[in-house]
């Protein structure tokens, strides 16, 4: 099957790494449906992507309501009439602070989009492909996943959770075709990375080897490999895309 005739979902499609999911699995032919709760983002990355000429449909989800998810993967099939694989992107950040001082409010905020809200898509997206003989997922998970990151404690736990989702999935649904990946960024330029003080920015990408950010771009390229057929022996892996943050002593 060649990409024109897939159909994937990218949450958290309103901006960012998502965005750039979007863009890069558009150009390549395919459909994609932007899944947000930012209806603006969303609606204008939808718009953005039919005015190059590709196919992109905006839903609202709530990736961290039950409900939503399924509604979502619904809208795809309903839209499409198939759907063949998601990403699943949508995630916020964390206040920058140390554990004692992250409130519950905060902790619980952050789960349920970062950790419950891929749980979620995925238990909605694995029950389609079930019924269809197969599919794939990929999670964006983060070096966070691997190593302490300054005052992101949170942060760190809930992508600690996705790679392990990501690995359970991928062994219990590989005789059934699905393939269950994850992409674990280093430093990315994205609008939730900007949005921190000056000189947080400049903290991080001072512990960032090279000294810059990922283009959202080279996140997304790695996340159209996992999906497409050049990757159909891969699953149950978390590939980093860090310019070798993880190789640092």
């Amino acid at each position: 099957m060649t990409e024109q005739q897939r159909v994937y979902i990218v949450t958290g499609g309103g901006a960012g790494i998502g965005e750039a999911a979007v863009s890069r699995l558009a150009v390549g032919g395919a459909v994609v449906v932007i899944a947000d709760v930012d209806e603006t983002g969303g609606a204008r990355v939808a718009a953005e992507v039919a005015a190059r000429g590709g196919r992109a449909a905006f839903t609202r989800v709530d990736v961290g309501n039950e409900a939503d998810t399924v509604a979502m993967v619904r809208f795809a099939v309903e839209s499409y009439g198939r759907l063949d694989g998601a990403v699943n992107n949508a995630g916020i950040g964390q206040p920058i602070a140390r554990l004692h001082e992250v409130s519950v409010d905060t902790w619980d905020q952050l789960h349920s989009v970062d950790l419950r809200g891929v749980w979620l898509c995925m238990k909605a997206e694995i029950a389609y492909f079930l019924t269809v003989g197969g599919g794939a997922i990929v999670n964006t998970a983060s070096v966070a996943a691997f190593r302490p990151v300054p005052g992101q404690g949170v942060y760190t736990a809930a992508k600690h959770g996705v790679v392990g989702l990501t690995r359970q999935a991928a062994i219990e649904y590989v005789k059934d075709r699905i393939r269950v990946n994850a992409v674990a960024p280093g430093l990315v330029g994205t609008p939730q990375f900007r949005s921190y003080p000056e000189d947080a920015q400049a903290m991080y990408t001072a512990i960032q080897p090279g000294g810059r950010a990922a283009e959202p771009l080279e996140i997304a390229n790695a996340m159209a490999w996992l999906l497409s057929d050049e990757a159909s022996f891969v699953s149950g892996a978390t590939l980093l895309v860090d310019a070798a943050a993880m190789q640092q002593l």
